[in-house]
């Protein structure tokens, strides 16, 4: 009957105990009318999935991809093919872009289908934010080239969001600072936020990015930092100039020692990522503004209100161009395939154990 497939599990309360669990042979999938079936083929896997593991429960991602009691399935970016359709408007060997369980496939319900792609209604979705429910068809996608696929999997969900904080803070004037502070400086968000800000013409904050001393290397040679300081140096930082803090580690400690540094002259701090997972805490008590979570779909749906959904698409394409002629040259491609290398990859990038340089493309099969 083929192959079996399988999904990757994780245990919501202890991100380290995974397991695989098998699942029926593509074969064997039953569909029912206006299902199709999307055999995945890859995906990225970076310190953001990791981010939609530490945030599943606060914020709904365990609910995209269902798993048995106390699992989850990390959600991931990457690229499938339809398997089987038994939707008239889907043909089978279409490739599509999109979100994706750690599974061998995915069944998904398509709605509001168009050249550009389709909505998945399946019902666990339609309360989820649509911004992950949509699945692009390449033929059609004007972003996409085939030789490409590995970095439009590395960089375009998490550069939408870089491209989404830069709009959000722009459109509040930055909120008054002169300077802005990345934490995890060395992440493709990161480091994708500090290139549209470098994008900003001449009256832009000054850009400053934090990250571990064997890093400082790599975040130096990206050329969109205006400064690079360890997080040791925290201290050593400009506290008298009205500053804003982006946090992309999620760690505590870093968050509470920029705070204490700058104090009233910190006059906003978000949290984007959580790369630093095992560190975190809350920002109850600090001096200075109080951190706040930072939902990248809510700036996509405000943008798309005041731009129009073409006016959105056709800003963010412009800026992806723009960022991805750079960006290749800075991540060295690593392919992985089967069970162990999903494996091994996942835990190294959990423990943070994955080079800044290091782009890792994963294959069920």
């Amino acid at each position: 009957m083929g192959t079996k497939g399988a999904d990757f599990l994780v245990a919501r309360d202890d991100l380290s105990n995974t397991k695989f669990v098998e699942t029926p042979a593509i074969a064997e999938v039953d569909l029912a009318d206006g299902e199709v079936l999307l055999e995945v083929s890859s995906y990225a896997f970076t310190a953001n999935n990791i981010t939609y593991a530490a945030f599943g429960e606060a914020m709904h991602y365990w609910d995209f991809f269902p798993a048995p009691d106390g699992w989850g399935r990390v959600p991931v970016w990457g690229f499938a093919e339809v398997a089987a359709s038994r939707h008239p408007d889907i043909e089978t060997g279409e490739r599509l872009y999109g979100y994706f369980p750690m599974s061998s496939y995915l069944v998904v319900k398509p709605v509001n289908i168009s050249d550009a792609g389709f909505i998945d209604s399946s019902e666990h979705r339609q309360a989820l934010s649509p911004i992950y429910n949509f699945y692009s068809r390449t033929q059609k996608d004007p972003s996409y080239v085939a030789d490409q696929e590995d970095f439009q999997s590395l960089f375009r969900p998490l550069f939408t969001t870089s491209f989404l904080i830069e709009d959000f803070l722009a459109d509040n004037e930055y909120f008054g600072a002169k300077t802005i502070v990345l934490s995890s400086a060395s992440s493709k968000t990161a480091f994708g936020l500090a290139f549209q800000l470098s994008q900003s013409g001449d009256n832009r904050p000054k850009v400053v990015g934090l990250t571990s001393p064997g890093n400082i290397p790599f975040v130096e040679g990206l050329g969109c930092y205006d400064q690079v300081a360890s997080y040791n140096d925290i201290s050593k930082l400009d506290a008298a100039t009205p500053s804003v803090f982006v946090d992309m580690a999620g760690s505590g400690e870093v968050r509470s020692a920029v705070h204490h540094h700058f104090t009233d002259n910190l006059k906003y701090s978000c949290s984007v990522g959580a790369s630093h997972w095992d560190k975190g805490g809350a920002g109850d008590g600090l001096p200075g503004p109080q951190p706040t979570l930072f939902f990248a779909p809510s700036q996509a749906q405000k943008r798309q209100k005041d731009w129009g959904l073409e006016g959105f698409q056709s800003r963010l394409s412009s800026a992806w161009s723009a960022f991805l002629a750079p960006a290749r040259g800075w991540i060295k491609v690593e392919h992985h395939k089967g069970q162990a290398a999903i494996e091994r990859i996942y835990q190294q990038t959990l423990a943070g154990d994955v080079r800044p340089d290091q782009g890792n493309i994963l294959s069920p099969n």
